[in-house]
């Protein structure tokens, strides 16, 4: 008893209370005891304080609840010894069934007893949502009539669900702290489950100490405890909480689960989600990150015991750096009170792809943590990795790691190129020694996977809650911890990086649709290749430019992204030189593509320059005839033209089309383009109905080599309509544009950019047609839509509204 005393002596005294200022704080805290009973307390004479007391205390004074009550425990058994009356659970009568004989009812019977240690509180432990959930899942399971008897509540039971470090454990032993400290609970078990035989054990400790069990088989005692569970009729009401702590096989509780009682809640914590988790009675209750509130509230707190105060600015983008995980914020904070390392640095280390998760964790682990954040997961994906399908779980687990944390599309994992790696990563037995290209290569010779055994790995990986799959939501379908995904790539040696980099990559590609009509699926795609180029930049540019680096610039460019388009290039063009060389044909490219959306984000004489510059570069590395030098050359053609020269662009593109067929055909696509170039700068230079002959001549080779619904077939008939316009004939125009309106939105879909011009153009000739009105109306209708789709400064919108004005005007001087 006096042990006990002076730890809490000494813990007032460090917290700089007297005894009255902390018998004043244990009155009105979560655990209420009177004044009194505080200052009976501390009297050499006092009694033996009771479990409720010594918790009040723990709480105020940020203690170890459970090293207290052991002390307190100890205590007890010593004037027990001296002969006072110590109360404790009744013995077994016999006859009973081993139910206790005792009135254990409304907490007018003995005071609860404690078996297995609940860890203890986290420094800094925040209150959350789930805990009230939690409370309300185990004390309102609903009614049942039980053997005849009156109504009662039916057997409680709930799974606390989630990823590993997200605080089950910690909400759990919260959870049995409150009922024991509150006396709605006689009896409290804390299992730790992680084994069969650790489980067993736990509870014949149990049957031993609480239902006097003589039975020396631990599987014997066990049983015996779970069956003085169950309620008797001889017996009074046990109320019992068992907790099974980090349930790692469910397989491990067969036979073992405690019995249906309408006073027993058994509580467990697992990641684990499988359906024999369920069932009648059992409630299952999803954990899920800290709140942004909630992460910048624990680290302040936290590092203030550390005697550490930071800006929450810099607690918040830390928080969000660690995807608000509780387990990783525990240690962060602990990392830089042992390192003194600025938050800033911090963050910086952890962005480094050089630095593994495991040089961040704190030599010491607080709260008896017994894993670091990237240990807590290592069994969890090797459990995974022996379902079935087995050897699957753990390469689809490194190929999502390079991807966005924040979702994935499904259809990239079930691609083939990733059905493929997947085949070969279950089946190899190369190892290491093979050279990542070698590796690649063999790869890519192996017979690919279902899509079902892919579906089926990623249900293995969301049983373990190392990801979520939301398959109604496809193109965000799958999701990991951004932590989770670091862990993973810290495994990978260089040349598994290199090969899962290009494996995502690919399967990006594969996933990618060459008309982007679903504009989620299209920010998902971008979303991932942004990603996987930050995480795989140099593995990316390896021998040559990986093409999703191209997909992703021009798909931001044609969603009408165009400023984004020219600063993805702008990167781009650093990154090949870097990696490539100043004349690599990808570096070449690159500055093609940056100088294309230069222009389309409207500086064309800017655009003209870096294609002249560009072209003599061509020619001297590829040579005049190559096919990059020939688009480069109409490059600089159209670019020349819409800075204003239009004749020149026209006698440019006169010149180009007589080598692109020398070069490559009549048929090919490149040069079908330069002849819609052609015709496009000759009605610009003055010969509109030139230009309206050549764009006709040219829609039949179109829909010949290419088709009707084809991209540019399609924008072919957008210049052959708006030349017949030109001409002279508004009313066709606008009736071709009716017509191709509907083309686009069958193609491409209602808000690509393409069919937002259509629209325009559509409008612009019904007005030129006499339909003024209809014009201002169309504007307006498509305004609305250019900037939710598009936003308010893009060029096109801008334009949409000089037109809107245009036509409002008109309709206002014909109303005059």
């Amino acid at each position: 008893m006096a042990e006990l005393r002076q730890r809490v002596d000494r813990a007032r005294v460090t917290a700089g209370l007297n005894k009255m200022m902390l018998a004043e704080r244990t009155a009105q805290g979560r655990v209420k005891v009177s004044r009194t009973t505080v200052q009976q307390f501390f009297r050499a004479d006092g009694p033996i304080p009771s479990m409720d007391t010594v918790t009040a205390l723990a709480t105020v004074l940020k203690l170890d609840v459970q090293g207290l009550l052991d002390l307190r425990d100890v205590a007890a058994g010593s004037a027990d010894v001296a002969g006072e009356a110590v109360p404790s659970l009744p013995t077994p009568v016999p006859g009973s069934g081993g139910g206790p004989s005792g009135v254990l009812v409304d907490g007018l019977g003995p005071e609860p007893r404690l078996v297995g240690p609940i860890p203890p509180a986290a420094l800094a432990f925040q209150h959350r949502a789930e805990a009230d959930q939690l409370r309300a899942m185990l004390e309102d399971g609903g009614t049942a009539v039980l053997e005849g008897r009156s109504a009662g509540r039916i057997p409680a039971g709930g799974a606390l669900v989630g990823l590993g470090g997200v605080g089950k454990s910690q909400l759990a032993a919260d959870y049995a702290r409150t009922v024991l400290a509150d006396g709605t609970v006689d009896v409290v078990v804390w299992v730790t489950a992680t084994e069969r035989s650790a489980i067993i054990d736990r509870l014949a400790q149990a049957g031993r100490e609480l239902c006097a069990s003589g039975l020396e088989d631990p599987d014997q005692a066990a049983r015996a405890f779970l069956a003085w569970l169950a309620p008797k009729r001889s017996a009074a009401p046990l109320r019992w909480l068992v907790v099974l702590d980090d349930l790692t096989l469910p397989r491990d509780m067969d036979g073992l689960w405690p019995p249906a009682s309408p006073y027993g809640r058994t509580l467990v914590t697992t990641r684990r989600q499988d359906a024999a988790l369920t069932g009648p009675g059992r409630n299952r209750l999803q954990v899920g990150l800290f709140t942004p509130e909630q992460a910048i509230a624990y680290l302040s707190e936290a590092l203030a015991a550390y005697e550490r105060i930071e800006h929450d600015e810099d607690l918040a983008a830390l928080a969000a750096d660690l995807g608000h995980l509780p387990l990783a914020l525990s240690q962060a904070a602990a990392y830089l009170a042992d390192t003194g390392s600025t938050v800033g640095a911090y963050r910086q280390a952890l962005a480094d792809r050089a630095t593994a998760l495991h040089d961040l964790a704190p030599d010491l682990l607080p709260d008896q943590q017994p894993h670091t954040v990237a240990a807590a997961w290592a069994l969890s994906i090797d459990h995974a990795d022996t379902l079935k399908p087995e050897g699957l779980a753990r390469p689809l687990l490194q190929l999502a790691a390079c991807l966005d944390p924040y979702g994935i599309p499904a259809t990239v994992l079930t691609s083939r190129t990733a059905r493929t790696y997947l085949a070969y990563h279950r089946t190899s037995q190369l190892g290491n020694q093979l050279s990542a290209e070698s590796r690649t290569n063999s790869a890519a010779k192996v017979e690919p996977l279902s899509v079902t055994e892919v579906e089926r790995a990623i249900s293995a990986l969301r049983r373990l809650s190392l990801l979520t799959y939301t398959p109604d939501t496809p193109a965000t379908a799958v999701r990991v911890h951004q932590l989770l995904q670091h862990a993973v790539r810290d495994t990978l040696t260089p040349a598994q990086h290199y090969e899962t980099a290009h494996a995502a990559a690919g399967s990006l590609i594969d996933a990618w649709p060459a008309i982007e009509r679903d504009t989620r699926l299209a920010q998902a795609l971008r979303s991932n290749t942004t990603t996987l180029a930050a995480q795989a930049e140099a593995d990316l540019h390896r021998r040559e430019t990986h093409m999703v680096l191209y997909h992703l610039g021009n798909s931001l460019g044609e969603a009408g992204q165009v400023s984004s388009a020219q600063d993805h290039f702008r990167r781009l063009a650093v990154a090949t030189k870097t990696h490539l060389g100043e004349d690599h044909p990808d570096t070449l490219t690159t500055r093609g593509n940056l100088a294309r959306w230069q222009g389309e984000a409207g500086d064309a004489a800017g655009a003209a320059s870096a294609c002249s510059d560009l072209l003599e570069d061509m020619i001297r590395v590829l040579g005049e005839d190559h096919p990059h030098t020939l688009i480069t050359r109409g490059n600089l053609a159209k670019w020349q033209g819409e800075a204003g020269d239009a004749a020149g662009a026209a006698s440019a593109f006169t010149d180009l089309l007589e080598d692109m067929i020398r070069v490559l055909g009549e048929d090919h696509l490149d040069t079908l383009i330069t002849r819609m170039n052609l015709a496009r700068w000759q009605g610009a230079a003055g010969d509109t109905a030139g230009a309206a002959s050549a764009f006709t001549n040219l829609l039949e080779d179109m829909i010949r080599v290419l088709g009707e619904d084809h991209p540019h077939t399609l924008t072919t008939r957008d210049n052959l309509a708006g030349w017949r316009g030109v001409a002279g004939d508004a009313a066709g125009a606008a009736s071709a544009y009716t017509e191709l309106l509907t083309a686009r939105i069958r193609v491409l879909g209602e808000d690509h950019p393409h069919t937002l011009i259509t629209r325009g153009n559509l409008a612009g000739w019904r007005g030129e047609a006499g339909d003024t009105a209809g014009a201002a109306s169309a504007y307006t209708d498509l305004l609305e839509d250019m900037i939710r789709v598009l936003g308010e400064d893009h060029p096109h919108t801008l334009t949409t509204r000089g037109h809107l004005a245009y036509w409002q005007g008109i309709g206002l001087e014909k109303g005059n």
